[in-house]
C-alpha cells in the first residue's frame, strides 16, 4: 500500500500551518497529512488547486502541476504529460477549478500518478461535493 493510501491523502499533500477540514491532527507521518477518509484527502487536492488558481493565478495543468509537483522533487513533465494523456486537458489549457466535469478527472490522474493505482470515481466525486463550490 502506498504512502498515500495509507495515509488517506491521496495527493500526498506534505505537513504545513495549513489545516484542511478532516485532516487527522497531529499526522502520525513526519512529511505528509492524514485524513480522516480518502474523500476527505481528495477534498483537500480539490482546495489546494483551487487555492493555486485563485490566490496565484495557477489556471493550467503546466502551472498547477508545477507547482504542486515541483522539478526538484519530481519528474514534472512527465506528471504533466500523464495527467493531460489521461484526461484530455491540453498543458496550457486555462481551466475552472470548480468545474466538476474538468477536476474530477484532474485529481483522479493525479492521485494515480502519486500512488500507483486508480482512484475510486465515487471517493474523488464525494471529496469535490465535500468542497463546496
Amino acid at each position: 500500500m502506498s504512502r498515500g493510501i495509507a495515509n488517506r491523502n491521496p495527493g500526498n499533500i506534505r505537513r504545513s500551518r495549513v489545516r484542511y477540514r478532516g485532516e487527522v491532527r497531529p499526522s502520525r507521518d513526519p512529511d505528509f497529512k492524514q485524513f480522516e477518509s480518502m474523500e476527505w484527502g481528495y477534498r483537500a487536492m480539490f482546495v489546494l488547486l483551487d487555492t493555486y488558481r485563485l490566490r496565484y493565478g495557477l489556471d493550467t495543468l503546466r502551472r498547477m502541476i508545477s507547482r504542486y509537483a515541483p522539478p526538484e522533487e519530481n519528474h514534472t513533465a512527465l506528471y504533466i504529460d500523464a495527467v493531460c494523456d489521461m484526461t484530455g486537458v491540453g498543458a496550457d489549457e486555462p481551466i475552472d477549478t470548480r468545474d466538476r466535469a474538468t477536476m474530477v478527472p484532474v485529481v483522479a490522474a493525479m492521485s494515480q500518478i502519486e500512488n500507483g493505482v486508480r482512484a475510486a470515481r465515487s471517493e474523488v466525486e464525494r471529496g469535490f461535493d465535500l468542497a463546496g463550490f
